[in-house]
Protein backbone atom coordinates (compact mmCIF):
# COMPACT_ATOMS: atom_id res chain seq x y z
CA UNK A 1 0.00 0.00 0.00
CA UNK A 2 1.24 3.31 -0.97
CA UNK A 3 1.10 6.23 2.07
CA UNK A 4 1.96 3.81 4.40
CA UNK A 5 2.61 6.72 7.30
CA UNK A 6 -1.44 7.13 8.99
CA UNK A 7 -3.27 10.22 9.40
CA UNK A 8 -2.02 11.04 13.11
CA UNK A 9 -5.09 12.70 15.17
CA UNK A 10 -4.43 13.96 18.40
CA UNK A 11 -7.97 14.59 19.91
CA UNK A 12 -8.93 17.69 22.36
CA UNK A 13 -11.83 17.89 24.76
CA UNK A 14 -13.83 20.71 22.76
CA UNK A 15 -12.09 20.66 19.75
CA UNK A 16 -13.22 18.92 16.03
CA UNK A 17 -10.48 16.23 14.83
CA UNK A 18 -9.77 17.88 11.52
CA UNK A 19 -7.37 15.78 9.19
CA UNK A 20 -7.07 18.03 6.90
CA UNK A 21 -3.45 18.32 5.68
CA UNK A 22 -0.67 16.18 8.11
CA UNK A 23 -4.25 15.56 10.10
CA UNK A 24 -2.57 16.65 13.27
CA UNK A 25 -4.77 18.69 15.72
CA UNK A 26 -3.21 19.42 19.01
CA UNK A 27 -3.53 21.41 22.15
CA UNK A 28 -2.68 21.94 26.09
CA UNK A 29 -5.44 19.60 27.00
CA UNK A 30 -4.58 16.78 24.13
CA UNK A 31 -5.08 13.16 25.85
CA UNK A 32 -6.38 11.01 22.78
CA UNK A 33 -4.53 10.65 19.13
CA UNK A 34 -6.11 8.49 16.25
CA UNK A 35 -4.02 7.34 13.33
CA UNK A 36 -5.45 6.59 10.10
CA UNK A 37 -3.83 4.29 7.63
CA UNK A 38 -4.06 4.92 4.40
CA UNK A 39 -3.38 8.48 5.44
CA UNK A 40 -5.35 11.58 4.66
CA UNK A 41 -4.54 12.58 0.59
CA UNK A 42 -2.75 9.12 -0.34
CA UNK A 43 -3.64 8.18 -3.93
CA UNK A 44 -2.95 4.50 -5.58
CA UNK A 45 -3.72 2.53 -2.41
CA UNK A 46 -3.38 -1.03 -3.35
CA UNK A 47 -7.05 -2.15 -3.57
CA UNK A 48 -6.58 -5.23 -1.91
CA UNK A 49 -4.80 -2.73 0.86
CA UNK A 50 -5.72 -2.97 4.70
CA UNK A 51 -7.86 0.13 6.52
CA UNK A 52 -6.47 0.46 9.55
CA UNK A 53 -7.57 2.83 12.46
CA UNK A 54 -5.83 2.94 16.35
CA UNK A 55 -6.68 5.04 18.63
CA UNK A 56 -4.05 5.49 22.18
CA UNK A 57 -5.08 6.74 25.78
CA UNK A 58 -8.72 6.30 24.54
CA UNK A 59 -11.05 3.70 23.18
CA UNK A 60 -12.75 3.69 20.00
CA UNK A 61 -16.87 3.90 19.40
CA UNK A 62 -17.82 3.65 15.64
CA UNK A 63 -15.52 3.30 12.27
CA UNK A 64 -17.29 4.06 9.20
CA UNK A 65 -15.68 3.52 5.49
CA UNK A 66 -17.60 5.51 2.78
CA UNK A 67 -17.26 5.66 -0.85
CA UNK A 68 -18.86 4.40 -4.51
CA UNK A 69 -17.74 1.37 -4.58
CA UNK A 70 -17.59 -2.18 -2.16
CA UNK A 71 -19.28 -1.50 1.24
CA UNK A 72 -16.33 -1.55 3.37
CA UNK A 73 -16.63 -3.84 6.87
CA UNK A 74 -14.30 -4.26 9.78
CA UNK A 75 -12.97 -5.41 12.85
CA UNK A 76 -12.90 -3.98 16.34
CA UNK A 77 -9.94 -5.41 18.60
CA UNK A 78 -11.28 -6.21 22.37
CA UNK A 79 -9.57 -3.47 23.51
CA UNK A 80 -11.45 -0.92 21.03
CA UNK A 81 -8.37 0.41 20.65
CA UNK A 82 -7.73 -0.99 16.86
CA UNK A 83 -10.01 -1.41 13.90
CA UNK A 84 -9.12 -2.82 10.71
CA UNK A 85 -11.23 -4.12 7.46
CA UNK A 86 -12.02 -7.51 6.89
CA UNK A 87 -12.30 -6.86 3.03
CA UNK A 88 -10.86 -5.62 -0.15
CA UNK A 89 -11.73 -2.00 -1.84
CA UNK A 90 -13.10 -1.39 -5.51
CA UNK A 91 -10.23 0.21 -7.76
CA UNK A 92 -10.43 3.77 -8.66
CA UNK A 93 -12.41 4.80 -6.16
CA UNK A 94 -12.41 7.67 -3.52
CA UNK A 95 -12.94 6.33 0.16
CA UNK A 96 -13.30 8.65 3.42
CA UNK A 97 -12.93 7.06 6.82
CA UNK A 98 -14.68 8.68 9.80
CA UNK A 99 -13.34 7.15 13.55
CA UNK A 100 -15.02 8.38 16.54
CA UNK A 101 -12.84 7.84 19.80
CA UNK A 102 -13.59 8.76 23.46
CA UNK A 103 -11.48 9.50 26.41
CA UNK A 104 -12.98 10.47 29.81
CA UNK A 105 -16.28 10.77 28.33
CA UNK A 106 -15.97 12.63 26.11
CA UNK A 107 -15.50 11.73 22.17
CA UNK A 108 -13.95 13.11 18.86
CA UNK A 109 -14.17 12.53 15.45
CA UNK A 110 -11.51 12.34 12.87
CA UNK A 111 -11.26 11.49 8.98
CA UNK A 112 -9.10 10.60 6.39
CA UNK A 113 -9.96 10.28 2.61
CA UNK A 114 -7.82 8.35 0.16
CA UNK A 115 -8.44 7.01 -3.28
CA UNK A 116 -7.54 3.75 -4.71
CA UNK A 117 -5.18 2.26 -7.43
CA UNK A 118 -7.06 2.35 -11.22
CA UNK A 119 -5.35 -0.60 -12.64
CA UNK A 120 -4.55 -1.03 -16.14
CA UNK A 121 -6.73 -4.80 -16.26
CA UNK A 122 -9.63 -5.34 -14.26
CA UNK A 123 -11.13 -8.82 -14.02
CA UNK A 124 -15.37 -8.41 -13.64
CA UNK A 125 -18.66 -10.75 -13.89
CA UNK A 126 -20.49 -10.29 -16.82
CA UNK A 127 -22.97 -13.26 -16.95
CA UNK A 128 -24.76 -15.03 -14.12
CA UNK A 129 -26.83 -18.41 -15.40
CA UNK A 130 -30.10 -18.87 -14.85
CA UNK A 131 -30.87 -15.36 -13.60
CA UNK A 132 -33.52 -13.61 -16.21
CA UNK A 133 -35.91 -11.49 -14.29
CA UNK A 134 -39.27 -13.12 -13.16
CA UNK A 135 -37.68 -16.64 -13.93
CA UNK A 136 -38.30 -19.76 -11.87
CA UNK A 137 -35.69 -22.50 -11.98
CA UNK A 138 -35.86 -26.02 -11.69
CA UNK A 139 -34.71 -28.13 -8.55
CA UNK A 140 -31.24 -29.17 -10.98
CA UNK A 141 -30.18 -25.99 -12.05
CA UNK A 142 -26.77 -25.12 -12.08
CA UNK A 143 -25.33 -21.22 -11.40
CA UNK A 144 -22.69 -20.37 -14.32
CA UNK A 145 -20.76 -17.55 -13.34
CA UNK A 146 -18.84 -16.10 -16.25
CA UNK A 147 -15.49 -13.56 -16.77
CA UNK A 148 -14.53 -10.94 -18.97
CA UNK A 149 -11.27 -12.59 -18.68
CA UNK A 150 -9.32 -15.48 -18.22
CA UNK A 151 -8.69 -15.76 -14.40
CA UNK A 152 -5.15 -16.12 -13.03
CA UNK A 153 -5.93 -17.11 -9.45
CA UNK A 154 -8.97 -19.31 -9.47
CA UNK A 155 -8.91 -20.29 -5.91
CA UNK A 156 -8.83 -16.57 -4.44
CA UNK A 157 -11.77 -16.05 -7.08
CA UNK A 158 -13.63 -19.14 -5.77
CA UNK A 159 -13.39 -18.20 -2.42
CA UNK A 160 -15.34 -14.81 -2.72
CA UNK A 161 -18.49 -16.74 -4.59
CA UNK A 162 -21.06 -17.11 -2.13
CA UNK A 163 -24.13 -19.42 -2.61
CA UNK A 164 -26.61 -18.80 0.22
CA UNK A 165 -29.92 -20.99 -0.31
CA UNK A 166 -33.03 -20.43 1.88
CA UNK A 167 -33.50 -24.77 2.06
CA UNK A 168 -29.35 -25.61 2.36
CA UNK A 169 -27.88 -28.48 0.62
CA UNK A 170 -24.35 -29.16 0.06
CA UNK A 171 -22.91 -27.83 -3.02
CA UNK A 172 -19.49 -27.36 -4.87
CA UNK A 173 -17.57 -25.17 -7.76
CA UNK A 174 -16.32 -26.46 -11.14
CA UNK A 175 -14.22 -24.82 -13.47
CA UNK A 176 -15.00 -26.06 -16.75
CA UNK A 177 -12.71 -23.43 -18.62
CA UNK A 178 -10.42 -20.03 -17.86
CA UNK A 179 -13.57 -17.92 -17.93
CA UNK A 180 -16.21 -20.17 -16.59
CA UNK A 181 -17.38 -21.41 -13.26
CA UNK A 182 -19.87 -23.52 -12.21
CA UNK A 183 -22.42 -24.66 -8.77
CA UNK A 184 -23.74 -27.43 -8.44
CA UNK A 185 -25.65 -29.05 -5.51
CA UNK A 186 -24.99 -32.77 -4.23
CA UNK A 187 -28.95 -33.40 -4.50
CA UNK A 188 -31.03 -31.50 -5.68
CA UNK A 189 -31.83 -27.74 -4.79
CA UNK A 190 -35.88 -27.94 -2.48
CA UNK A 191 -38.20 -26.36 -4.39
CA UNK A 192 -40.27 -22.87 -4.02
CA UNK A 193 -37.15 -20.96 -2.24
CA UNK A 194 -35.02 -17.97 -2.85
CA UNK A 195 -30.98 -18.34 -3.90
CA UNK A 196 -28.99 -16.01 -3.15
CA UNK A 197 -25.41 -15.43 -5.00
CA UNK A 198 -23.05 -13.16 -3.89
CA UNK A 199 -19.13 -12.12 -5.11
CA UNK A 200 -17.10 -9.96 -3.49
CA UNK A 201 -14.80 -9.24 -5.89
CA UNK A 202 -14.07 -5.57 -5.92
CA UNK A 203 -10.33 -5.29 -5.44
CA UNK A 204 -9.98 -8.89 -5.41
CA UNK A 205 -5.76 -9.05 -6.39
CA UNK A 206 -5.66 -12.13 -9.17
CA UNK A 207 -2.06 -11.95 -9.86
CA UNK A 208 -0.47 -9.89 -12.86
CA UNK A 209 -1.46 -6.37 -11.54
CA UNK A 210 -5.56 -7.58 -12.03
CA UNK A 211 -8.11 -6.46 -9.80
CA UNK A 212 -11.42 -7.22 -9.19
CA UNK A 213 -13.78 -4.32 -10.98
CA UNK A 214 -17.00 -4.98 -9.17
CA UNK A 215 -19.05 -6.89 -6.06
CA UNK A 216 -22.10 -8.96 -7.91
CA UNK A 217 -25.10 -9.94 -6.63
CA UNK A 218 -27.54 -12.15 -7.79
CA UNK A 219 -31.45 -13.80 -6.51
CA UNK A 220 -32.19 -17.01 -8.15
CA UNK A 221 -36.09 -18.35 -7.21
CA UNK A 222 -36.50 -21.91 -7.29
CA UNK A 223 -40.33 -23.07 -8.47
CA UNK A 224 -41.71 -26.88 -8.29
CA UNK A 225 -39.84 -30.02 -8.66
CA UNK A 226 -40.27 -31.08 -11.93
CA UNK A 227 -38.79 -34.27 -12.77
CA UNK A 228 -39.51 -36.02 -16.18
CA UNK A 229 -38.45 -39.73 -16.80
CA UNK A 230 -39.17 -41.20 -19.76
CA UNK A 231 -37.80 -45.04 -21.46
CA UNK A 232 -36.37 -44.64 -24.92
CA UNK A 233 -37.24 -48.39 -25.83
CA UNK A 234 -40.65 -48.30 -24.44
CA UNK A 235 -40.91 -44.54 -26.37
CA UNK A 236 -42.95 -42.60 -23.03
CA UNK A 237 -42.18 -40.03 -20.22
CA UNK A 238 -43.74 -39.49 -17.44
CA UNK A 239 -44.06 -35.88 -15.67
CA UNK A 240 -43.97 -34.70 -12.20
CA UNK A 241 -44.61 -31.97 -10.52
CA UNK A 242 -43.86 -31.71 -6.64
CA UNK A 243 -44.25 -35.91 -6.57
CA UNK A 244 -47.28 -36.03 -8.11
CA UNK A 245 -47.73 -37.25 -11.85
CA UNK A 246 -49.02 -34.55 -14.05
CA UNK A 247 -48.85 -36.52 -17.69
CA UNK A 248 -47.40 -39.52 -19.05
CA UNK A 249 -46.37 -38.92 -23.01
CA UNK A 250 -45.63 -41.11 -25.95
CA UNK A 251 -42.78 -40.02 -27.92
CA UNK A 252 -40.63 -41.19 -30.85
CA UNK A 253 -36.93 -40.73 -29.95
CA UNK A 254 -33.97 -41.18 -31.99
CA UNK A 255 -33.81 -44.08 -34.82
CA UNK A 256 -30.29 -45.25 -33.29
CA UNK A 257 -29.08 -46.09 -36.92
CA UNK A 258 -26.00 -44.04 -35.99
CA UNK A 259 -24.05 -42.12 -33.14
CA UNK A 260 -26.32 -38.48 -34.05
CA UNK A 261 -29.12 -40.21 -34.42
CA UNK A 262 -28.97 -42.04 -31.32
CA UNK A 263 -30.51 -40.15 -28.10
CA UNK A 264 -29.07 -40.07 -25.08
CA UNK A 265 -29.24 -42.06 -21.82
CA UNK A 266 -28.97 -40.37 -18.44
CA UNK A 267 -29.77 -37.07 -16.51
CA UNK A 268 -30.72 -34.04 -18.27
CA UNK A 269 -31.37 -30.61 -17.22
CA UNK A 270 -33.88 -28.53 -19.24
CA UNK A 271 -32.03 -25.45 -20.83
CA UNK A 272 -34.40 -23.00 -23.27
CA UNK A 273 -37.02 -23.37 -25.26
CA UNK A 274 -37.22 -21.65 -29.33
CA UNK A 275 -40.29 -21.49 -30.84
CA UNK A 276 -40.38 -22.09 -33.88
CA UNK A 277 -36.71 -24.48 -33.64
CA UNK A 278 -34.65 -24.78 -36.98
CA UNK A 279 -33.23 -28.16 -37.16
CA UNK A 280 -30.14 -29.00 -39.39
CA UNK A 281 -28.46 -32.12 -39.70
CA UNK A 282 -25.00 -32.15 -38.27
CA UNK A 283 -22.07 -32.10 -40.72
CA UNK A 284 -23.67 -31.78 -43.49
CA UNK A 285 -24.01 -29.66 -46.29
CA UNK A 286 -26.93 -29.05 -48.76
CA UNK A 287 -26.88 -31.47 -51.11
CA UNK A 288 -24.77 -34.30 -49.11
CA UNK A 289 -26.67 -37.23 -48.29
CA UNK A 290 -28.83 -37.12 -45.68
CA UNK A 291 -29.13 -33.37 -45.24
CA UNK A 292 -32.53 -31.90 -43.77
CA UNK A 293 -33.25 -28.52 -42.66
CA UNK A 294 -36.36 -28.55 -40.79
CA UNK A 295 -38.75 -26.28 -38.71
CA UNK A 296 -40.51 -27.38 -35.72
CA UNK A 297 -42.34 -25.63 -33.24
CA UNK A 298 -42.28 -25.64 -29.10
CA UNK A 299 -38.89 -26.47 -28.93
CA UNK A 300 -37.06 -27.68 -25.60
CA UNK A 301 -33.64 -27.88 -25.77
CA UNK A 302 -32.02 -30.73 -23.12
CA UNK A 303 -28.60 -30.84 -24.22
CA UNK A 304 -25.71 -29.04 -26.78
CA UNK A 305 -25.74 -32.27 -29.48
CA UNK A 306 -29.07 -30.96 -30.78
CA UNK A 307 -31.55 -32.92 -28.49
CA UNK A 308 -35.23 -30.75 -28.07
CA UNK A 309 -38.56 -32.17 -26.96
CA UNK A 310 -40.67 -30.59 -30.20
CA UNK A 311 -43.86 -31.08 -31.99
CA UNK A 312 -43.86 -33.47 -34.71
CA UNK A 313 -47.47 -34.44 -36.82
CA UNK A 314 -46.26 -36.48 -39.04
CA UNK A 315 -44.81 -38.82 -37.12
CA UNK A 316 -47.58 -39.08 -34.34
CA UNK A 317 -48.91 -42.50 -35.74
CA UNK A 318 -45.69 -44.24 -34.40
CA UNK A 319 -45.20 -41.39 -31.29
CA UNK A 320 -45.29 -44.42 -28.32
CA UNK A 321 -44.39 -47.60 -30.54
CA UNK A 322 -41.44 -46.89 -32.56
CA UNK A 323 -38.02 -44.59 -32.61
CA UNK A 324 -37.57 -42.58 -36.09
CA UNK A 325 -36.17 -39.58 -35.20
CA UNK A 326 -33.03 -37.78 -35.81
CA UNK A 327 -32.35 -37.67 -31.87
CA UNK A 328 -35.07 -35.85 -30.29
CA UNK A 329 -37.98 -36.76 -29.02
CA UNK A 330 -40.68 -36.17 -31.53
CA UNK A 331 -44.15 -35.35 -29.56
CA UNK A 332 -47.96 -34.19 -30.79
CA UNK A 333 -48.27 -30.94 -31.04
CA UNK A 334 -50.61 -30.89 -28.50
CA UNK A 335 -47.82 -32.28 -26.04
CA UNK A 336 -45.27 -30.07 -27.27
CA UNK A 337 -46.68 -27.11 -26.37
CA UNK A 338 -47.98 -28.48 -23.12
CA UNK A 339 -44.31 -29.13 -22.05
CA UNK A 340 -43.16 -26.43 -23.62
CA UNK A 341 -45.33 -24.15 -21.48
CA UNK A 342 -44.94 -25.69 -18.39
CA UNK A 343 -41.14 -25.95 -18.22
CA UNK A 344 -38.05 -24.13 -16.28
CA UNK A 345 -34.84 -24.01 -16.88
CA UNK A 346 -32.87 -26.35 -14.72
CA UNK A 347 -35.91 -29.10 -14.88
CA UNK A 348 -34.96 -32.60 -15.12
CA UNK A 349 -35.60 -34.95 -17.49
CA UNK A 350 -34.08 -38.20 -16.78
CA UNK A 351 -34.04 -41.05 -19.57
CA UNK A 352 -33.21 -44.58 -20.02
CA UNK A 353 -32.73 -47.10 -22.70
CA UNK A 354 -30.36 -46.17 -25.44
CA UNK A 355 -26.63 -47.15 -25.86
CA UNK A 356 -25.22 -43.73 -26.12
CA UNK A 357 -24.80 -42.08 -22.61
CA UNK A 358 -24.94 -38.08 -22.18
CA UNK A 359 -21.73 -36.72 -21.68
CA UNK A 360 -21.33 -34.43 -18.58
CA UNK A 361 -20.32 -31.60 -20.81
CA UNK A 362 -23.05 -31.73 -23.35
CA UNK A 363 -25.37 -28.85 -22.29
CA UNK A 364 -25.94 -29.28 -18.71
CA UNK A 365 -25.47 -32.45 -18.13
CA UNK A 366 -23.55 -31.83 -14.99
CA UNK A 367 -25.78 -34.87 -12.84
CA UNK A 368 -23.63 -37.64 -15.13
CA UNK A 369 -20.94 -36.88 -12.70
CA UNK A 370 -21.27 -38.14 -8.97
CA UNK A 371 -20.60 -35.39 -6.21
CA UNK A 372 -17.10 -36.45 -5.72
CA UNK A 373 -16.43 -35.98 -9.38
CA UNK A 374 -17.92 -32.82 -9.66
CA UNK A 375 -15.83 -31.41 -6.38
CA UNK A 376 -12.38 -32.40 -8.57
CA UNK A 377 -12.77 -29.35 -10.55
CA UNK A 378 -13.28 -26.95 -7.89
CA UNK A 379 -9.73 -24.53 -7.35
CA UNK A 380 -9.83 -25.11 -3.71
CA UNK A 381 -9.31 -29.37 -3.49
Amino acid sequence: MTGGAGAVVMLAAGCSGDTSGSGELASEESKTTVTITPANGTSKVKPDGTIEVKVADGTLQKVTVQGEGAQITGKLSADRTTWRSDRTMTPDTKYTVTAVAANDGKSQTATSSFSTLDPAQTLEIVDVTPNLKGEEVGVGAPIIVSFNRPVGNRAAVEKVLEVTPEKPVAGAWRWVDDKRVIYRTKTYWEPHQKIKFEADLAGLNVGGGVYGEEDEQATITVGAKQITKGDIGEHHMTVYRDGEKLRTIPFSAGNGTTREYTTTSGVHLLMGKENPVTMISPGRKPGDPGYYKTVVNHGVRFSNSGEYTHAMASTVGVQGSANVSHGCLNLSPKNAKWYYDIMQRGDVLELTGSDRDLEWGNGWGYWQLSFSEWKEGSALQ
